[in-house]
């Protein structure tokens, strides 16, 4: 007798389970080498593609500006690295631990609310930039859903304020936006990688896939500055602004025979490692971009002129009595009657009628032309943002007193560095080299010749002389070392005129002048009291200035007796 499980109807149905089975799980099989082997439409690459769009993220690799230097190395703008703390708003605004991550940002928790409210279906908001690395890892390890933190770099200035206006400062996203930091962005700036992670459906980093570029760091720029002396005259810049009751002032101060700058200062400063409360004046480069009447100080140049002329030479001999003199509705006066005088003398004491002699001899188009080749009216070509040409006239019609006013630095402007590369042509045999605010490496470039040597040596020699006993500017004598200079004081303008009891002083100087190594200029603007003249203001700033400058250069006295009853000279940090 044959069992019931032995029918032909009971084998048809285990067969045909069978069947079923094995093609659903050929059926499986088939899927699943679809979805991980073969590559289908919405196979594999598919799959992992919408998984990455999930999960991985591509993140930026912050790379750092380059290392701005002084001459000799010194930095003077670094990069440090930072953390940005920042969230996902939608993640952080369901946190049960608000309160705790506040404390933790030193944060009142109305301003997080606030934040979270502005960034409403946002998925990214910054919640604090720029923290100390300690400070903010402190934050991370409170392990709040939504709040990560990013590597950035800070800009940082160990000079502080005594490099400020120079240097300049970036913004928060580190791009420079002042200064020489903005016109080397470019050339600063690093270029940053890319690198990938995976990421949790809470925003949390799982792990690192790896780089896909890696960052590339700015270079590095060595300026021409020593810090040396920039220091040694940011000191005596201020002492003389404070001691004057003056607005402000500025120093610039030149290789003679590179054009290198070798400092420039301007005072009142502000530090560009906290800029909260600094003032927009304040943050100026004024000695680039601040232009004045230059005054008396271009009565060197209108002596070039003279010469230049063969109608003078500096012994050539010209009476200034009575001590003032008519032109058109004005009258121009001397301190006093100084007599028949040479014109070496005339520039020595800054006769006001013995300049207007020569002018109303010469005419003003030579002086003009004088002007313009000695680069009055040209930017300096340094590349520094704002810098200023100043302003050289040239009219189709001159009234009598504008022609004589020019020839003694009236109706013209310019910028301390525009006037101080004026005065190197004569501490260079007549020949101006382009300012350069970069080190200088190998040969340098030849300049433009704006003077013959011969009479760029007699202008020195007058120069020195104004500094003798019988000249304005015995205040800017430099123990040891013989110098010269021209002093300069001249009316501030005022929405009505020139203002009589508001000035600027000047001085424009070289040293030593028997091997001129540099050229400073020192202006003062707004000095009060009694003692407001470039010779009483100005020149004493020179003196000391240029007693460091010299020091730190190396540059051995000639003058042996007065260096042994002169104080020492203080110099600024080493």
């Amino acid at each position: 007798m044959k069992r019931a499980a032995d029918t032909p109807s009971h084998l048809g149905r285990f067969y045909l389970v069978a069947a079923v089975l094995s093609v659903l799980l050929l059926l499986l099989v088939g899927r699943v080498l679809s979805l991980q082997i073969i590559d289908t439409e919405r196979g594999y690459e598919f799959l992992q593609d919408q998984g990455a769009m999930r999960s991985v993220r591509t993140a930026e690799i912050p790379a750092y500006r380059g290392v701005i230097t002084d001459r000799r190395g010194e930095p003077l703008a670094v990069s440090t690295p930072v953390i940005s703390i920042w969230a996902d708003p939608s993640i952080l605004s369901k946190s049960e631990r608000l309160n705790e991550l506040a404390a933790a940002l030193d944060m009142a928790r109305s301003e997080l609310d606030g934040r979270l409210e502005r960034y409403r279906g946002k998925r990214f908001m910054y919640l604090k930039r720029h923290m100390v690395p300690a400070a903010a890892r402190e934050v991370l390890a409170l392990k709040i859903s939504g709040v990560q933190g990013e590597r950035e770099y800070q800009r940082f200035y160990p000079a502080g304020e005594v490099a400020a206006q120079l240097v300049g400062f970036t913004n928060v996203d580190d791009q420079g936006i002042a200064g020489l930091e903005l016109a080397y962005d470019d050339w600063l700036k690093g270029v940053p990688g890319k690198k990938q992670y995976i990421k949790d459906l809470h925003g949390e980093v799982v792990r690192d896939i790896g780089v896909l570029q890696p960052a590339h760091p700015g270079k590095g720029l060595t300026l021409s500055i020593d810090l040396r002396l920039q220091y040694l005259q940011h000191r005596e810049l201020q002492k003389a602004v404070i001691a004057a009751g003056a607005e402000s002032g500025s120093v610039v101060t030149l290789d003679a025979h590179t054009g290198e700058v070798l400092a420039m200062v301007n005072y009142p400063g502000y530090n560009p490692n906290s800029r909260e409360s600094a003032k927009a004046a304040s943050m100026r480069n004024r000695a680039m971009t601040d232009v004045y009447e230059p005054g008396s100080t271009m009565k060197t140049l209108t002596l070039v002129a003279a010469l230049e002329s063969g109608r003078f030479t500096t012994q050539t001999m010209i009476d200034t009595s009575p001590g003032r003199i008519r032109v058109g509705p004005k009258v121009y006066p001397d301190p006093r009657n100084y007599g028949l005088i040479s014109v070496s003398r005339i520039i020595e004491k800054s006769s006001q009628v013995g300049v207007t002699k020569i002018a109303l001899d010469l005419g003003h188009e030579p002086i003009r032309e004088v002007f313009a080749r000695f680069g009055i009216g040209r930017p300096p070509g340094t590349g520094f943002p704002g810098e200023s040409a100043g302003l050289l006239p040239d009219r189709a019609r001159w009234y009598a007193t504008e022609k004589v006013s020019l020839a003694f630095g009236y109706g013209i402007t310019a910028t301390p560095l525009q006037l101080a590369r004026a005065y190197s042509a004569f501490a260079n045999d007549g020949v101006i080299q382009p300012v350069s605010l970069l080190a200088l490496e190998g040969e340098i470039e030849k300049g433009e010749r704006v003077v013959s040597p011969q009479i760029a040596r007699e202008v020195l020699g007058v120069l020195h002389a104004v500094t003798g006993e019988y000249g304005t500017a015995k205040k800017a004598r430099v123990p040891g070392y013989p110098v010269g200079g021209k002093t300069g004081t001249v009316h501030k303008v005022g929405p009505a005129g020139y203002i009589d009891d508001q000035y600027v002083a000047l001085f424009a100087g070289i040293a030593p002048v028997d091997n001129p190594r540099v050229v400073t200029v020192v202006v003062i603007n707004g000095p009060q009291g009694e003692a407001y003249g470039g010779g009483a203001v100005a020149a004493p700033v020179f003196s000391a200035v240029t007693r460091g400058a010299l020091r730190l250069l190396n540059v051995p006295p000639t003058e042996i007796e007065a260096v042994a009853s002169a104080p020492a000279a203080v110099g600024g940090p080493a």
